[in-house]
């Protein structure tokens, strides 16, 4: 009963999509765990790209049944936008949905963005993510089977509405013509005190979605036993990445859910006993979207390296199209992912992007106050206040496209020697074998040292 799990080693944007339809090429089911439209991949076959947000990425192998887990946050509207894109494309994946989910209303969207507008964010991207888990843990939320039944959803919204309502009320802030024209000039006092337009406005509009919906909202963990009892492989896909983990990422800069391996368990409903591989993604360098601590962050404008990386990766986020900070690779943050992933295998993305530097540079211990630290602080500030402690590493030439085509075909000496020697010191220093490395962002632009060393 093969089961891997996929998780970002980093603050996400690794490459987990690309490693995922690579590894879906071989799966029967890939089932996202958590968040939500909040995180973005781009999966490259065939040169046709595909830009997602919230579905699965094995959704471009049509064989494979794609699923959504009760881990997740749900934009109806988002979801169906992304279906409509993809057959567009000719692709209409098996996709199911299931009927635990939370989702995400559009007063979430507008309590996120007040809380940015209001100066007492953290950078998210206003897609309503915290606000929905916050409803979930207060036991509030809509769930995606509600939205199959009028009666219980509308008494949700009801129950819901005036609360959150106060709240936009106390940030200044209303509700946008963008969603609801005919009540964007309303009184929101009114609306607390009697929020039936606005509940009648909302259900009308996800009743429809969950219409369109219905035949793919299922009981998920029951598809997913289903396959387990028949040997089905299955690829569990998270999304962001460890050092966002609501646990143990660099808090309060992370998200709502737990972006761990053992957040698959809770977020898809397979139990760990189940679970027979963890790949950690790793992208050679390190990025970052939005606000929180860096310790190898690289100055965009000021560094060579931070140009290089930045632009040589094509370093703009998926979903929200801002720059990422971009810097060296940092093996005391790789070295907690793989103790609180507890990987077994990983995968080295965007190696392609170092070609070119003369020098490359690796944290392998912090500065902190003076003393050398080789784990992380828990707490944010101090790790905002820690030094790099750099090893430096021979450069490689830019890979040309006949070396990648050779490198994927022929493995690991194939690459010049300074990037294979790269991969060798990364894979020493964090003691677990790195199979897969990614030359590109194709699919065919992978070594795979399983088949070729």
């Amino acid at each position: 009963m093969p089961v891997t799990v996929i998780v970002g080693a980093q603050w996400g944007d690794e490459g987990k999509g690309k490693v995922t339809d690579f590894l879906a090429t071989q799966a029967d089911i890939v089932s996202r765990f958590q968040g939500g439209n909040n995180a973005g991949h781009t999966v490259i076959v065939n040169g046709v790209t595909h830009k997602l947000h919230l579905l699965p990425s094995g959704v471009v192998n049509p064989a494979v049944k794609n699923v959504l887990g009760n881990g997740l946050v749900v934009d109806p509207k988002v979801l169906l936008q992304e279906l409509a894109s993809l057959a567009d494309k000719g692709l209409v994946p098996q996709l199911f949905i299931s009927d635990r989910a939370q989702v995400i209303l559009p007063i979430h969207r507008w309590l996120d963005g007040a809380a940015e507008d209001s100066g007492g964010g953290i950078g998210t991207t206003r897609r309503g993510i915290g606000p929905t888990y916050t409803d979930k843990v207060q036991r509030s939320g809509v769930r995606i089977g509600d939205l199959l039944d009028p009666r219980r959803l509308r008494e949700r919204l009801h129950d819901m509405l005036p609360e959150h309502l106060l709240v936009l009320r106390h940030r200044g802030s209303h509700i946008p013509a963008s969603d609801y024209e005919a009540l964007a000039a309303a009184d929101l006092s009114a609306l607390i005190a009697d929020p039936t337009p606005l509940v009648e406005a909302m259900a009308e509009e996800y009743l429809a979605y969950g219409a369109q919906l219905r035949e793919r909202i299922v009981d998920t963990v029951a598809l997913l036993h289903d396959g387990l009892n028949h040997n089905a492989t299955i690829v569990l896909e998270g999304a962001q990445g460890t050092f966002l983990d609501i646990d143990h990422g660099t808090y309060p800069f992370v998200t709502s859910s737990n972006t761990i391996s053992g957040g698959a368990c809770i977020g898809a409903g397979v139990p760990p006993t189940m679970i027979d591989s963890v790949c950690g993604i790793v992208k050679a360098y390190t990025t970052r979207v939005g606000s929180g601590p860096f310790v190898t962050e690289l100055d965009y404008d000021t560094d060579a390296g931070g140009k290089h990386l930045t632009d040589a990766g094509h370093e703009f986020g998926t979903t929200t199209g801002r720059r990422r900070r971009c810097g060296w690779l940092d093996l005391v943050l790789l070295r907690r992912a793989v103790e609180l992933n507890g990987m077994t295998t990983i995968a080295l993305t965007k190696l392609d992007v170092l070609g070119g530097l003369s020098e490359i540079k690796v944290c392998v211990a912090y500065e902190l106050d003076g003393t050398r630290l080789t784990r992380m602080p828990s707490d944010a500030a101090d790790l905002a206040r820690c030094v790099p402690v750099y090893e430096s590493l021979p450069g490689f030439e830019k890979l040309s496209k006949a070396t990648v085509v050779h490198a994927s075909e022929q493995g690991l000496s194939a690459l010049p020697k300074a990037a294979a020697d790269y991969v060798r010191y990364i894979e020493q220093h964090l003691e677990v074998p790195i199979e897969l490395i990614g030359l590109g962002p194709g699919r065919e632009e992978t070594i795979d040292r399983r088949k070729t060393g």
